[in-house]
């Protein structure tokens, strides 16, 4: 008699042994720091997969409850799981090149219809790239933003005189209006205390987008902690 064995697939990702992650850099080395532009680029590339995650996680839980009386539902909805399972690892793969956070996986669900809906690991999955997406969208807002700013402003002496010799301003202009009692009101950007007062303001943002980038990324970290490991 032929004993027949059952087989089961091992999911994308492999058991890891979590490792923590490398400890923040300087203040003063963060601007040129390898590990800052690491987590810039992850909150960057956050944004995207933040989209994509968040709506397969909507659009096949809303598929798969709207066909639960069909019973065509179960099966999406555990499609669902494996599916969130799936983006997981690639979420604990990037984490791992990106933050320098390495988790463990979850363990494979139970066979069967059944173990795929009672996965527990699948659902965190789904709540992580529901609850997250709101957050990855602020994180690339503000990464952007003070990254762009405080490079522009910073370098302005590079380019201050751009103002005064094509567009006929004595320098940057802030403000020129006139009143409707006919006061003029203007300031412009043009003195050499002036630049180098803004070009410090640049700076000083320079240095704290670094701090700022760890900070956001920090709940990344949780989350992952939380949602995806073991």
């Amino acid at each position: 008699m032929t004993s027949m064995t059952s087989t089961t697939f091992p999911y994308p990702d492999t058991r890891r042994t979590e490792q923590a992650s490398p400890p923040a850099t300087t203040f003063w080395r963060g601007p040129f720091a390898r590990s800052t532009y690491r987590e810039i680029g992850h909150t960057l590339t956050s944004l995207p997969v933040a989209i994509a995650g968040f709506v397969f996680a909507v659009t096949m839980f809303a598929l798969g409850t709207s066909t639960l009386v069909l019973w065509i539902g179960l099966p999406v909805l555990a499609g669902m799981l494996g599916g969130a399972r799936a983006l997981g690892a690639a979420e604990r793969g990037r984490a791992r090149a990106l933050l320098g956070l390495d988790v463990e996986g979850p363990r494979a669900p139970a066979p069967g219809l059944r173990g795929r809906l009672a996965d527990a690991a699948g659902w965190k999955a789904l709540l992580f790239h529901t609850v997250m997406f709101p957050w990855r969208v602020m994180s690339f807002v503000v990464s952007v933003t003070f990254l762009v700013t405080g490079w522009t402003v910073a370098l302005f002496p590079a380019y201050s005189w751009v103002f005064h010799r094509y567009l006929d301003w004595p320098g940057y202009r802030v403000y020129d209006f006139t009143t409707d009692a006919g006061v003029h009101h203007a300031y412009y950007i043009e003195s050499p205390a002036q630049i180098a007062a803004v070009s410090a303001i640049g700076f000083v943002l320079v240095f704290l987008t670094p701090k700022l980038v760890r900070g956001l990324t920090n709940l990344d970290r949780v989350a992952i902690r939380s949602l995806l490991s073991k």
